[in-house]
This record gives structure tokens, sequence and C-alpha cells, in this order.
């Protein structure tokens, strides 16, 4: 008998799709209409062994307790910051994700980010769009990203990967995060306040917990001041999405190039009417190549779990 799964999102893979329901008895919440899932769930919870969810989704406590043969939690995302590990580890359930295989795709929008907000690439779309560019109205030079500095928040696989591209682009790279990483050339400031005053670009690639919550305050944000921008590519929770606002609109904040948000897929109203801001709808991962990857990796933990090998990406809580 396969063993049953409840799948909360779809890989766009068809080939990773098509692997879950061959291995597996899937139960799609997702398919099933918003107002009847929780009535879906507690239908098929008696016999669900693995969850397949996303970062943004988790798994909480209260959904943990509906499914008592509950085994493995594999997540299609690195984040697990809406795990409830403390639900999932009296039970021994295991928790797997999906590293390494996105470091390249978010690095490289990163770098598209950085630039887009260097050069007013949405403003300059719409000068053309608008008719402003035929009616020869007079444009606003931009700014070039050689010589200024990258702070980096989080030196990890994919801080360390944006330090690169950056750096080929004749940026300084500096980081911070709390632990200084051995064999790492690249000066680190002593926190993130000190990181926020050495940067022209404060790019945000730190998980998501407790000690992060909020992190980028006012004060950072008047640190990193008028002529500086934030650039977020790891989760709204980092920053203080009203204290962001209020920094763009006076000016003591010079632009963000934001990729999460605090309340997704909802976006303040005030971000979205900003010129000085860049929006994009948490795409770090969405290339076709690497979604795909994610998602196999998935179905690996799963298909390992319950054919009882070692998991290829368990994290460890």
């Amino acid at each position: 008998m396969k063993p049953e799964v409840l799948v909360f999102a779809a890989s766009p893979s068809r080939s990773v799709m098509e692997q879950l329901d061959r291995h597996f008895h899937c139960h799609h919440v997702y398919q099933q209409p918003a107002a009847g899932q929780d009535a879906y769930i507690d239908r098929v919870a008696p016999n669900v062994r693995g969850i397949m969810t996303i970062g943004p989704i988790g798994v909480s406590a209260a959904l943990a307790a509906r499914l008592p043969r509950l085994e493995i939690v594999a997540l299609n995302s690195v984040g697990y910051d809406k795990i409830d590990f403390e639900a999932l580890r009296p039970r021994g359930v295991l928790v797997t994700n999906t590293p390494d295989v996105l470091t390249d795709d978010v690095a490289d929008l990163t770098v598209l980010l950085v630039l887009a907000s260097a050069r007013r690439l949405p403003a300059m779309d719409r000068f053309v769009r608008n008719g402003d560019w035929a009616a020869r109205k007079p444009l606003v030079p931009a700014r070039s990203v050689r010589g200024k500095v990258a702070g980096i928040f989080g030196f990890g696989r994919i801080g360390q990967a944006i330090g690169a591209r950056l750096a080929a682009l004749g940026m300084e790279i500096r980081y911070h995060q709390p632990r200084a990483i051995p064999g790492v050339a690249v000066p680190r400031a002593d926190s993130l306040l000190d990181l926020a005053r050495q940067s022209d670009y404060l790019i945000l690639a730190a998980p998501a917990n407790p000690a992060t919550l909020r992190a980028v305050d006012a004060a950072v944000m008047d640190a990193l001041g008028p002529e500086g921008t934030l650039v977020n590519i790891a989760r709204g929770s980092l920053v203080d999405e009203e204290a962001l606002v209020g920094a763009l609109q006076t000016g003591r904040l010079g632009a963000a190039a934001l990729d999460v948000f605090d309340q997704e897929p909802q976006v303040p109203d005030a971000l979205r009417s900003l010129e000085n801001v860049v929006l994009t709808p948490h795409i770090g991962s969405l290339t076709a190549e690497t979604r795909h990857a994610m998602g196999q990796l998935t179905v690996d933990n799963l298909l390992a779990h319950f054919e009882g090998r070692p998991l290829p990406t368990p994290v460890s809580y």
C-alpha cells in the first residue's frame, strides 16, 4: 500500500507531480476550495504519514496534532521558519528541505534587484511605455554600482554566492552574521548596525528566526541612509515594514528592492505606490530548472524515508 501524503502546494514540474502520484497516495489539499480544506484534511488525517509543503505554508502545531501517524515533513523550500519544531520534536517527526539547488538562481535575482534599483529599471520601462521618451522629457541619471559597498546580512551559501557575483561587478563586499566564517577573506562587521553604516546596499540573506525578527529596524535604515538601498531576498519578517515605508517616504532611506514581504502575498499600498521601490513576488527560485530540482529533492527525501534509506537533506533540530 502506498504511503499517504498531504500535498499543500503543486510543483510546476510535471515530472515531480507524476512521481508523487506514482509513489504515494497523495491528498492534494491545494486542489480543494479554501473553505473546504479543513474538512478534507480531517477526512484523510488518520492515515497520513507524510506532508509535502512549502516554506510560506509550513506546518503548525494544530495541523500536526490532527495527523496521528505523521512521520515526515518534506519542505519544497529552504526556509523552515514556519515549521513548529516544538510540536514535531516529541513525536520524532523528521523534517527535510531543499538547500543548495536554489542558491544560484536566488543569487542571480539578487544581482538583478541591485541593478534594477541602481539603474531605475522599472521607472525607465514606464518612461518608454507611457510616451515620456517620445515626448523628449528629461531623464534623471541613474547610479553605477562599481566601487559601491554591498553589505550582506547572512553569509551562508546564498550570501556568499551573492557576494561573488557582486564582486565581479566591481563592488566591495562586507558581511555580518553572529559567527565569523573561517577562511573567508571578506571583512566582517561587528553588528548589523555597523554593516548598514558601511554599506551602500544592504542585502538580506539571513534566515528567519527569533534573533532576526524585525532586525532591520528604523535605526538600521537610518544608518544605511538617504543614498542607501535595502535589498531583501530572505524573509519579510526580517524587516520592520512600517519603519521601511516611513524611511522611504521621508527620504531617510534612498531605495528598496524587495522579493519578500511580511504578510505575503499582501503588500502595503504605500510600498506599491513608491517610485523608489522595486517589487517582485517572491520569485528567487522561480525558474523551471530550479523548481524541478527542488521538487525532485523533495520527492527523493520522501522516497528515502519510506524506503528506509538515509535522508538526502535532513533538517537538524
